[in-house]
């Protein structure tokens, strides 16, 4: 964090760009002394990062508070400084909205057409759900293993993606519930469209934690372009857009007779469950894309 945002700065600024736009919070100061040198500096905030901070693992936890807190008040310098705050989402955008009025909300929504060509061939389904994604404790991972046991039906759990942390990779390889899981490893985009053409739903059922309560998780809106149902966390935000779409069902994401419950009811209700990916597509389609993002984003670099 030290000597490689000392590199990422003097390599920057021997490039004499018109613009920086740069995304890690380690890279502030410089940012800042970059707006100092007269450049356009966009600070692109993917998370609440002082929010963030109190989960990391790797920062002893008496001083996490400490981190943190420091780390929110070089964000609120540093976008004093800078020309324009990007927010990844509109709960972020809120956040710096208080501090600079120049600060715009682009959403990181899937591509049109990537993960699906069209309307969904459900004759190819399997009896099977999937997760794709980074693969950690905070991220639910526990909780669904522990819910394909629960389950009723032989339904089985495509896993895609890698674990972040080799302690909770040890703890599910001892559940009863792994015998019923396909260990995919990382997929390229290709390998992530044929598990979601083949699986009935997409488990995307995040710890309630701050950083992910107000989050706008990607594999959520990747599952929806799919035409795939979503089995998701009950936080107040993505219950909403589930809801409001009739794509998916929410549980409780700590409860995994809830998730096992919501899964056999997908895979025993396919007409319903192919209805839910229909819509969710059509919301993607209309709403949740990169396309409308892409025009936002074009148009912000056109008013820098």
């Amino acid at each position: 964090m030290v000597q490689q945002a000392w590199r990422c700065f003097s390599i920057g600024r021997r490039l004499d760009a018109d613009i920086y736009h740069f995304h890690d919070p380690e890279l502030i100061p410089y940012g800042i002394l970059l707006a100092l040198l007269g450049k356009k500096v966009v600070y692109d905030v993917h998370e609440d990062v002082p929010q963030d901070i109190l989960t990391k693992e790797w920062i002893a936890p008496w001083i996490r508070k400490a981190v943190s807190a420091a780390t929110g008040m070089l964000e609120h310098v540093g976008a004093r400084y800078f020309f324009s705050v990007s927010a990844a989402t509109p709960f972020i955008a809120q956040r710096f909205k208080k501090i600079t009025s120049h600060t715009v909300n682009i959403n990181n929504f899937p591509l049109l057409g990537e993960l699906s060509a069209g309307a969904v061939d459900w004759t190819s389904k399997q009896n099977q759900v999937c997760y794709v994604g980074g693969i950690s404790q905070i991220r639910g991972i526990l909780e669904v293993i522990q819910a394909m046991e629960l389950t009723d039906h032989g339904t089985r759990l495509q896993l895609g993606g890698k674990f972040l942390e080799p302690n909770i990779a040890a703890l599910v390889h001892n559940q009863t519930g792994w015998q019923q899981v396909d260990e995919l490893g990382w997929l390229d985009r290709l390998g992530v469209k044929s598990v979601l053409d083949r699986s009935v739903a997409g488990l995307v059922t995040l710890h309630p934690i701050i950083n992910y309560i107000d989050a706008l998780p990607v594999k959520m809106f990747e599952y929806m372009a799919a035409g795939v149902p979503v089995i998701a966390s009950n936080f107040p935000l993505w219950r909403k857009i589930i809801e409001a779409n009739d794509c998916g069902l929410c549980v409780d994401p700590l409860a995994p007779a809830e998730i096992a419950k919501a899964i056999d009811y997908l895979v025993t209700h396919p007409l319903e469950a192919e209805r839910m990916g229909r819509n969710g597509q059509q919301a993607v389609n209309e709403k949740y894309n990169w396309n409308i993002e892409e025009a936002k984003l074009l148009q912000f670099y056109a008013n820098l």
